[in-house]
């Protein structure tokens, strides 16, 4: 504390941070931030190994890794190239395109035939999903949307926990009972919507209502 208010600059910025935020003072933020809100952790490392998974995942905190890894051209030791996955950049996205957070609780995966039927239908879960830590207590719902050719969602199931998959920082989404079809909702041509490459987020009620993959998201 006497660090982050070592100057007179720093201890007006934090102040005027604080107020903004709806709190009173710096002593009341830091109470509700310790003792009324979960804690998470964010890890920053250029290599993410199985001794790291193994380690985070006997926290009981949410943790999310970062893999930063810095290269520099033999001879050009000033120039840089910086390689990493943008933190949190699939809710990024959601929220610099002005959709509440708080509204999402549905997650849609992309998943070929043969893995769809083995998994998302035989085995009532999918797996290995890169999930952010922030989105775990939200996701109520989980959606499978089928590649080409079938290009649709086709089935929905209610999930009934999300846990860590195996010695990795990405998680295995079991479901509450078998899973239901849906749809199909379809990628049309001309869609604005590009084929989910990667797992998506949206709400289970536009999902319900949706008739074509544009409506989803």
């Amino acid at each position: 504390m006497k660090r982050l208010t070592k100057t007179r600059v720093q201890k007006k910025k934090i102040n005027e941070g604080v107020k903004r935020a709806g709190y009173r003072n710096i002593d009341a933020f830091l109470e509700d931030l310790i003792f009324d809100k979960s804690v998470g952790t964010i890890v920053i490392i250029d290599q993410i190994t199985i001794d790291l998974t193994n380690v985070l995942n006997q926290l009981a905190m949410k943790t999310d890794i970062l893999e930063f890894q810095t290269y520099i051209k033999e001879g050009e030791e000033n120039n840089h190239i910086h390689k990493f996955m943008p933190f949190q950049q699939d809710i990024r996205d959601i929220s610099e395109a002005g959709k509440p957070l708080e509204q999402l609780d549905t997650i849609v995966v992309p998943a070929n035939e043969d893995g769809f039927n083995e998994t998302f239908l035989g085995a009532n879960c999918w797996y290995a999903i890169r999930i952010s830590s922030s989105m775990i207590d939200k996701i109520k719902y989980i959606a499978g949307y089928q590649t080409a050719p079938i290009s649709a969602i086709t089935y929905y199931a209610e999930v009934a926990k999300i846990e860590k998959y195996k010695d990795t920082e990405k998680y295995i989404v079991h479901f509450k009972n078998s899973a239901k079809k849906i749809g199909p909702i379809k990628l049309v041509s001309k869609s604005k919507i590009k084929a989910p490459q990667a797992p998506r987020y949206t709400n289970f009620e536009k999902l319900s209502r949706a008739k074509i993959l544009d409506e989803v998201f």
